[in-house]
């Protein structure tokens, strides 16, 4: 079954590809950018095809003899004057459109439960979605989700930050909303379950796990699988836009998604469209038992995908510069000198930065520097980063974003998503020499905007200084 993926690079799309090969598929991803799809992670057994949504010209290069796709295409945490929903109903419309010169018996699209009459943007914007796509030459199948427990899941990493860290909560009151959550691997299930079912086609379902809790209840169901006590008080004196600035602060999300998680709480969701059960035949996990299999994996290092893999639209151009700017520019370089022993301990240390682990020297200014970039709307560096070993190109790491990450080159370079008066790059490369000596460069690399991008530059070089002076000692000293 030749089967074509849009989202293929988000976190429901990477790990749907796995099943789907598991499954002896012919699988084909559409990603915006091919240089930051990890091929090698399917063992080559995937066809990459590079092409914007939001341009319907690049969209010709989508086979003519697709069987089935899936719709995974969402982008609410774009924070984008035109605004998230006109991104997604575009993106709907130009994949419609082609989808009349393919040969697609089924799509099957991931939606959001919309059960309520008064809906927040996200879900109505979902449910539009959901209209459009109804306009396809195929049976259109939605499976409508609410929120997804998995290890990297936007949710999940929110629940986890707010008990792990906050003994005692002051909520709004929509935290008594009830909520029907569903495990990452269920979701998986359904999708790959409806594969040319008839029973499915031109059918919209509600999926969902075994529980039906209040936000309260699951932040307290948390705690519980943890062993941690926690209280939790409720008061009707908290807009949205407080909760959304405090979530933006204490969590790992940037204000645009917690904008849009926040509205959305507000609605139940839980499942009332059934019929999914006769269909998909499966074990529906319950809440408690959906974290235990997610702090597993993440105890096991095996986050396949996380919410941060997906890029927001606008931002495709500043990844795909991958060569550093030489003109223009401010530089900070270090050169520290090693024995050539030490290269696997030192290469090691590279790719473990950020995270738990920090950046090795004045983790506290750093830490200072995520604060202000999260309040002034940015990602902060609560992100951390998908797993504690590892590092591919496309991955969030704090509030950078990795360009490349070539091990065998023994080369890693980031690229700066913090609010910047300019662009900034921070690169380390290994030399090795003839005698016996490596060498660590590492360069931070700064083209500023204007008057006021050169002021910040020159403000910040006493910190530069000591800062990345001694990052680099720290890297090849840390055992």
């Amino acid at each position: 079954m030749k089967v074509l993926v849009l989202g293929a690079n988000g976190y429901i799309g990477q790990r749907l590809i796995l099943a789907l090969i598991e499954s002896n598929h012919e699988v084909i991803a559409l990603v915006r950018d091919s240089s930051r799809f990890d091929i090698s992670r399917f063992n080559a057994k995937v066809d990459v095809i590079e092409a914007d949504l939001l341009n319907a010209n690049s969209l010709s290069e989508i086979p003519h003899d697709v069987d089935i796709a899936f719709y995974l295409v969402h982008s609410m945490s774009t924070p984008t004057r035109k605004g998230f929903p006109d991104l997604e109903a575009s993106c709907a419309e130009n994949f419609v459109a082609i989808s009349k010169q393919l040969k697609i018996t089924q799509l099957i699209y991931l939606s959001g439960i919309v059960n309520s009459e008064k809906l927040s943007k996200h879900l109505m914007s979902r449910k539009n979605v959901e209209g459009i796509l109804q306009k396809g030459n195929y049976h259109l199948t939605v499976l409508r989700a609410a929120i997804i427990i998995g290890s990297g899941s936007a949710s999940f990493e929110i629940i986890r930050d707010l008990v792990e860290k906050l003994p005692v909560m002051i909520t709004p009151k929509w935290l008594e909303t009830k909520c029907q959550p569903i495990a990452i691997k269920n979701v998986i299930e359904y999708l790959t379950g409806v594969i040319l079912q008839e029973k499915a086609y031109n059918g919209i379902f509600d999926i969902g796990g075994a529980d039906i809790l209040t936000y309260r209840e699951m932040l307290l169901g948390y705690a519980k699988v943890r062993n941690l006590k926690r209280y939790i008080f409720t008061t009707p004196m908290i807009n949205p836009n407080i909760s959304s600035l405090w979530l933006s602060i204490i969590t790992s999300t940037n204000y645009a998604l917690a904008r849009g998680l926040v509205t959305s709480l507000k609605n139940e969701v839980i499942v009332k469209r059934k019929g999914i059960e006769e269909i998909v035949k499966i074990q529906v996990y319950g809440y408690e038992e959906s974290l235990k299999r997610t702090l597993y994996k993440i105890s096991c290092n095996e986050v396949i995908s996380s919410w941060t893999d997906a890029f927001i639209y606008l931002e495709k151009d500043k990844f795909c510069r991958i060569e550093v700017p030489k003109y223009g520019c401010q530089f900070d370089k270090r050169q520290v000198t090693f024995d050539a022993s030490s290269i696997d301990t030192v290469k090691n240390n590279i790719w473990s930065i950020g995270g738990d682990r920090g950046w090795y020297y004045m983790n506290w200014a750093w830490k200072i520097r995520g604060f202000l970039d999260t309040v002034f709307g940015g990602v902060g560096l609560r992100r951390g980063r998908r797993e504690g070993l590892h590092l591919r190109a496309g991955d969030a790491l704090d509030f950078w974003r990795v360009i490349e990450a070539d091990e065998e080159k023994l080369h890693l370079l980031l690229y700066a998503e913090m609010k910047l008066p300019g662009e900034a790059w921070l690169e380390f490369k290994i030399n090795r020499n003839d005698n016996q000596v490596c060498t660590l460069i590492q360069t931070a690399t700064f083209r500023p905007h204007g008057l006021w991008g050169r002021l910040y530059w020159y403000m910040l070089l006493p910190v530069h200084f000591f800062l990345f002076g001694g990052m680099a000692n720290k890297i090849v000293s840390y055992k």
